[in-house]
Order: structure tokens, then C-alpha cells, then sequence
């Protein structure tokens, strides 16, 4: 499933092309035929993120509200239109720019009482410029759930999935069962910090990069989707298991479940300049993560 940071270069993609413009729209699929007739036509105001949320705001006073899930996925080109093929859900098109989604698990169209019932039930996402971390460890220090699964719970905390979950953890040496409510304020101050750095770094790259530079030759990830294959830190092999219908990866021995003090993260600062929509301006990546 894409994660925050896929979903925030979306929604620059489609501000940069959609934004402004009259967007045409259909279903050639059919299954969102009512839908797309009531943004046909109609100027997009912007498009943002939230989380895992993609939303078009339009002047209707319509929304458009995506969620990729685990097999949604857009495609993008030039005119002309290709014939459709495939379950096409909804296209969108300009005199520029036409736009194909696919598989999504949400595709409606939402009002704007609709769209802050969804907005609301979100946890903090990292991304956004107003991000309130002491709103996700209000619920993590008090729950008896693995800190693994809570760092999923999108409730909890927007737009981190299983990468950034696996990955956290491991560059903080932290046992993923351990329980919330042992996690201090200040391991999960420094998970935070870490947590902005790499998902502000996955907007710029395009993809997640975890390691630091000692071990990236030999990876871009510590554990994820690593079973078996030896720690890049200890030489262990990865460990995986079942959490919640996911996979887990971690390292049971640079994850002790009785380490009690994260890993430091050093400071670093992306020089990207965050908008109130979440999304990245031309700025972004001037500062890179290269010194992790």
C-alpha cells in the first residue's frame, strides 16, 4: 500500500497539472459514472494530502476523496486520450494532461462536512506543516498495544504504513511488540524528529531510503521485506512475523525487547519549505539526507 509520502507527490503532481484548470472526467469503468459527471467540468481548486487521503477540491464545492489502498493506482500522459482499457475508474483530462486511476479502494465524491468527518479521525500526519506529535503519544503512552501496531493505526498516527513502521523502529532499537505505554516522551520525541526526516525525504526521492550511509551500498532499507538475510548493523538474521494481517520485520538483536534508549538521531534539516496543504514546493531536497 503506498504510503504518506507517495500520496503527497501525488497531490503535487495534480496541483502542478490539474490545478486551475477545467477538468474533464469520466468512468469509463461505469462503476463511477455519477461521480465523475458531478466534477466534469469543473475548476479544480487543489488538490492535498492527508495521510494516506488524496482529496480534490473543486468549484462546485464538491470533493474529490481517493484512498489507493492496496492496489489503486494513477497513470498519467499527454493528450492524446489512450482508449481505455482495464478497469477504469475514473479519468481526468485537460488540454495537457490526462490522468487514469485504477484499483482504488475509495473513489468518491465527498462534501466538505463529509470530508472533515474523514480529515478528523486521522492521527497526526508528519507531513503536514501543523502536525501535533503529542496528539499520537497521547494514545501511545497510554496503550498496552504493540507499539508496532499503533504506529500503523492510521488513528493514531496519518500516513505511515509498514516500510516506515519497520524501519522506525529498527533505526530506534526498539522491540516492535513492546508496549505503548513503555515508550517515554522522549523516545518518541526522537522517533518524531527521525519519522520527519525520513518521509520528507521519501517526498523528495520518490522512494524510501532508510539506511544511513555506511550500510546503503548494500541496501536502501535495514529489515523491510529482508527475512533471513543478515542485519546490516549485527549480522542477525531478519526475523518476520504476522502482526494484524501484516508482515513484521525487525532484528531480534538490534531490537532487544528491553532496550530502554533509543538509538540518537542526529539533527538534520531538509531545507524543503511545507505548505499548509502538506505538499512540497520547488525548494525541496536542497538539503538532502545523504548525512544520516
Amino acid at each position: 500500500m503506498p504510503e504518506g509520502h507517495t500520496i503527497y507527490r501525488q497531490a503535487r503532481e495534480h496541483n502542478r497539472t490539474l490545478r486551475g484548470q477545467v477538468v474533464r472526467a469520466d468512468s469509463p469503468q461505469g462503476r463511477f459514472a455519477a461521480g465523475a459527471a458531478l466534477i466534469d467540468g469543473r475548476t479544480l481548486l487543489r488538490a492535498e494530502a492527508v495521510g494516506k487521503h488524496l482529496f480534490h477540491q473543486y468549484d462546485s464545492q464538491n470533493w474529490l476523496h481517493v484512498h489507493l489502498g492496496l492496489y489503486g493506482e494513477w497513470r498519467t500522459g499527454t493528450p492524446p486520450l489512450p482508449s481505455p482499457r482495464g478497469a477504469l475508474r475514473l479519468r481526468l483530462w485537460t488540454e495537457n494532461v490526462w490522468w487514469e486511476l485504477r484499483g482504488a479502494t475509495a473513489c468518491e465524491v465527498l462534501t466538505r462536512p463529509e470530508v472533515t468527518v474523514i480529515r478528523n479521525r486521522l492521527g497526526p500526519d508528519p507531513l503536514r506543516r501543523n502536525a501535533d506529535p503529542d496528539r499520537a503519544y497521547a494514545r501511545i503512552g497510554r496503550s498496552r498495544a504493540p507499539i508496532a501496531a499503533l504506529l500503523m493505526d492510521q488513528s493514531v498516527l496519518a500516513g505511515v504504513g509498514n516500510v516506515y513502521r519497520a524501519e522506525l523502529l529498527f533505526r530506534h532499537g526498539i522491540d516492535p511488540h513492546r508496549p505503548g505505554h513503555d515508550i517515554t516522551p522522549e523516545q518518541w520525541s526522537q522517533m518524531w524528529a527521525d519519522l520527519l526526516i525520513l518521509m520528507r525525504d521519501g517526498v523528495r526521492r520518490g522512494r524510501i531510503v532508510t539506511t544511513r550511509p555506511p550500510h546503503r551500498r548494500r541496501s536502501r532499507v535495514y529489515v523491510y521485506r529482508r527475512t533471513g538475510e543478515p542485519c546490516l548493523v549485527c549480522g542477525t538474521p531478519v526475523r518476520t512475523e504476522i502482526l494484524l494481517a501484516r508482515n513484521l520485520f525487525w532484528c531480534p538483536v538490534c531490537q532487544l525487547r528491553l532496550v530502554t534508549e533509543p538509538d540518537s538521531v542526529r539533527e538534520h534539516t531538509t531545507g524543503a519549505d511545507w505548505t499548509e496543504s502538506g505538499g512540497v514546493t520547488a525548494s525541496e531536497g536542497e538539503r538532502g539526507s545523504e548525512a544520516w
